[in-house]
């Protein structure tokens, strides 16, 4: 499975495939979505824009006949720590493995800049996700952390009780 970096002529294109993944109806094609949790934005291009320049973070895609199939962000957070965020995958591809092949992927990039641990945050109430995760080698580590209420950059929830759950895999 071959990541590379994204670049900014990348960027209209991923941020169609995020919210084509994580909201509204086109995500319903898909076996993983926050849909029924969330209206709005997953992303802007402004976050993505900052994703891209930030040194700390490495923004992942992985192309198909040069189309954007998948993407996957990681951020190294010091002590051999990476975070892993925005995995996504074309709503249309979802339920063939390409997922699974991307996490694989991210965790080798992450292992070569340093990472032993890889720590994401779920919402907690996406048990189908969350069990994904654990069948990939991930755990809960009991840890939650709030869910940015209030501000649409994250979108706006259809419940007041969203909560991200810490998970966390050792390379």
């Amino acid at each position: 499975m071959h990541l590379e970096p994204a670049t900014s002529d990348d960027l209209p294109a991923l941020h169609a495939l995020v919210e084509s993944a994580y909201r509204g109806e086109s995500a319903r094609r898909g076996w993983s979505h926050e849909a029924d949790l969330l209206e709005g934005q997953r992303t802007d291009l402004a976050a993505l824009e900052a994703t891209l320049a930030d040194t700390e973070q490495h923004l992942l895609v992985f192309r198909d006949n040069e189309v954007l199939r998948a993407c996957v962000a990681l951020t190294t957070k010091g002590d051999g720590l990476a975070y892993l965020g925005m995995l996504t995958v074309d709503p249309k591809r979802q339920g063939a493995g390409l997922g699974r092949l991307i996490l694989a992927a991210a965790e080798e990039h992450a292992a070569a800049f340093g990472a032993s641990r890889v720590e994401m945050t779920v919402i907690a109430q996406r048990s189908e996700l969350i069990a994904w995760y654990e069948r990939r080698g991930y755990a809960l580590t009991g840890e939650q952390r709030p869910f940015p209420h209030g501000d649409p950059r994250f979108g706006l929830p259809r419940r007041d009780d969203l909560i991200f759950a810490v998970m966390e895999k050792t390379l």
